[in-house]
């Protein structure tokens, strides 16, 4: 078994920070134009897609979160970095609309305060959020009532979690390439499978599913794949990129790649998370987990009060001026206050920039 790149010089400074921030606003301008139908935001929708947005995250998940996995000392101290990072944010957000949203909600307080109330504060804090995504009363008058429909994708997350310490157990006893592979391409059969019945019958249930785990696990193989063999991914940085540009080109705009897609995103997201350097974002914080949790609730409450209807533009200033406020609070007020002393956002707050290349190299940005 080849040796794991824990010490690649190209780790100890990257752009992964930015990219997730990016990766997260493009999350939040196209589902400002998808919730709110205003015509003069379509434009967003028509060069930004959600959809690749959400699959880059989940490639990033599949290099940090493995590499994060073979730093750690003990599957303990993987699962306390997961959770600290992840939960306090996840449960403050859950929390903050279960108790305030009776504040717009068409229900009375003792109608709001249900049991369907109770089932939606159980549901999400599980991470079960389609079980109910919705609060009783609320955003009723809107084009959707979900209360936050970006949540689904930290289910599949805590399960990529879940399953990496399974996966790396397999890939130190049997040769490695051949199940990434293997797991990569089940995971395709599978969401293809799933789509092509959704065609053939009209039922977006199957669709639904297909986004699901395991559909999107090609994307978090594909970003281990490139984690596992970086060194080789790097002595041929050329040949990947103008591969994956040119896949990406024919998928968008010819026709669909869909075994080969996951790969060239994974390529091109990795290429921008290591390559061109654009300095250590990381000292102000990690905004993005802020901006992609808080931006829908924030939306669905603008559109709520009517106010934006002939101020379309406005509306989206003020979701993204909200949206940043509240993800900068999020941090400094939550999420910063679980991180263990060794995570990178504090080693980066705490030393110079040219003194991070000899602390723990950027595996821990995932922490």
């Amino acid at each position: 078994m080849d040796s794991l790149p824990l010490d690649h010089p190209r780790l100890k400074k990257n752009n992964f920070d930015l990219l997730r921030l990016l990766l997260a606003s493009t999350v939040c301008l196209v589902h400002a134009y998808e919730v709110s139908d205003f015509a003069q935001l379509a434009t967003l929708a028509g060069f930004l897609s959600s959809k690749v947005a959400v699959q880059g995250f989940f490639v990033v998940s599949g290099f940090l979160i493995v590499m994060s996995y073979e730093r750690s000392s003990s599957l303990k101290s993987y699962a306390s970095k997961r959770v600290r990072r992840i939960y306090p944010a996840y449960f403050t957000v859950i929390i903050l609309s279960a108790v305030f949203l009776v504040l717009v909600s068409q229900k009375t307080v003792e109608e709001y305060y249900s049991l369907a109330w109770l089932k939606y504060l159980i549901a999400n804090l599980t991470f079960l959020n389609f079980v109910q995504p919705s609060l009783p009363g609320v955003f009723d008058a809107n084009k959707f009532d979900v209360v936050n429909g970006a949540l689904w994708t930290l289910k599949v997350e805590a399960m990529f979690y879940m399953a990496v310490p399974v996966l790396v157990y397999f890939f130190r006893r049997i040769p490695r390439l051949p199940l990434l592979v293997v797991i990569y391409l089940l995971s395709i059969v599978y969401s293809e499978f799933l789509l092509s019945a959704s065609g053939r019958t009209g039922v977006e249930f199957y669709s639904r599913l297909a986004r699901q785990l395991p559909g999107q696990m090609c994307f978090f193989m594909a970003g281990a794949t490139l984690f596992y063999y970086l060194k080789f991914f790097e002595q041929h940085i050329k040949s990947f990129t103008a591969a994956a540009a040119v896949i990406l080109v024919v998928d968008w705009f010819v026709l669909p790649l869909p075994w080969l897609q996951p790969a060239a995103l994974a390529s091109l997201v990795v290429f921008f998370g290591l390559f061109l350097y654009a300095g250590n974002f990381g000292k102000y914080g990690d905004f993005s987990y802020g901006v992609y949790i808080l931006h829908f609730p924030i939306l669905q409450l603008l559109l709520n009060s009517g106010w934006f209807v002939e101020y379309q533009w406005l509306f989206l200033l003020t979701t993204i001026g909200l949206t940043a406020v509240g993800a900068v609070l999020m941090w400094n007020l939550v999420e910063k206050r679980f991180l263990l002393r060794s995570s990178h956002y504090v080693a980066a707050i705490e030393a110079p920039e040219d003194k991070l290349t000899v602390r723990q190299p950027a595996s821990l940005s995932a922490e």
